[in-house]
């Protein structure tokens, strides 16, 4: 009985032995990850052309912006991709994640815990429609209203879904039986049209444009606000800017600086960002 006992409790220690070993190679390799890089920088790589996976690596405008900022600082970045709509709160606590780079629209509420960088880019939220069940057209865009009564996706935590959400809760959509329906990406709430599952995509211009470019079957045009006593029709517009935690003013001098160079037209009258945005659109031969 004592031969038994023995030999279950050093069964028992091997299994518990391992475990501990286990868990401290992990955290050990975790920690030595983090510490590998100066600065940690989450994106959602499903927003092209300012982040995309192109095979296992992620590339896109924001992607060639974090690297002119490591170049300039002489500093090393990890880019991870990461669930959208955490961006904003893991930039804010600071523990995982220094600042954000997504396509991120600057907004009040957002600004309350981040620092933002100075806008580099200013897109309108566009409607993506079937090219059989386009939606009542104003001229060369979409008014809200013409949205009432139907079914509309975006990416969950974007601007798209931010602006359909407040419109339909207490705006221009209220009480018109309109539901919102979030989706992880813009591609996969484009798809949903065809699969009958929502009537519209909301989506910035960019990528309502990068998706249409792909599906023929699919169209897309600005989204507007319609003008009232006799004003003409304003476009639900956004800047872009990118996200850095309140403790780092070093950092977000860097990307201002970074920016400031890269929104400077060239002979062409092109900036270095629009340039990279044709670029990563297929637009260019670069």
């Amino acid at each position: 009985m004592a031969r038994r006992i023995k030999r279950f409790f050093s069964a028992e220690f091997v299994i518990i032995a391992l475990m501990v070993l286990t868990i401290g190679l992990s955290t050990f390799f975790f920690i030595k990850n983090i510490e590998a890089y100066d600065y940690v920088i989450e994106t959602n790589a499903f927003f092209a052309p300012f982040e995309y996976y192109d095979n296992r690596e992620i590339k896109g405008v924001d992607v060639d912006i974090v690297n002119k900022l490591a170049e300039k600082m002489g500093k090393t970045f990890q880019l991870k991709n990461v669930e959208f709509d955490v961006i904003i709160d893991n930039v804010s606590d600071g523990i995982i994640a220094d600042a954000g780079a997504a396509g991120l629209t600057i907004t009040e509420s957002r600004a309350e815990k981040v620092d933002f960088s100075i806008p580099y880019y200013t897109s309108v939220q566009y409607v993506i429609y079937h090219r059989d069940r386009a939606p009542v057209i104003t001229g060369d865009h979409i008014i809200w209203e013409s949205l009432a009564g139907s079914s509309l996706g975006s990416q969950t935590g974007g601007t798209g879904y931010l602006f359909m959400s407040d419109e339909v809760e207490s705006g221009v959509l209220e009480g018109t039986n309109t539901i919102v329906k979030g989706f992880d990406s813009h591609q996969l709430a484009a798809d949903a049209i065809g699969a009958h599952i929502i009537d519209y995509a909301i989506a910035d211009e960019l990528a309502a444009k990068f998706i249409v470019e792909k599906n023929p079957t699919l169209a897309a045009l600005p989204l507007y606000y319609s003008g009232t006593d006799g004003m003409p029709d304003e476009p639900a517009e956004e800047s872009y800017a990118i996200a850095v935690n309140k403790k780092r003013p070093e950092l977000l001098a860097a990307i201002n600086e970074v920016l400031t160079e890269m929104l400077e037209p060239g002979e062409d009258g092109k900036t270095e960002i629009d340039k990279l945005i044709l670029k990563h659109m297929g637009l260019t031969d670069e």
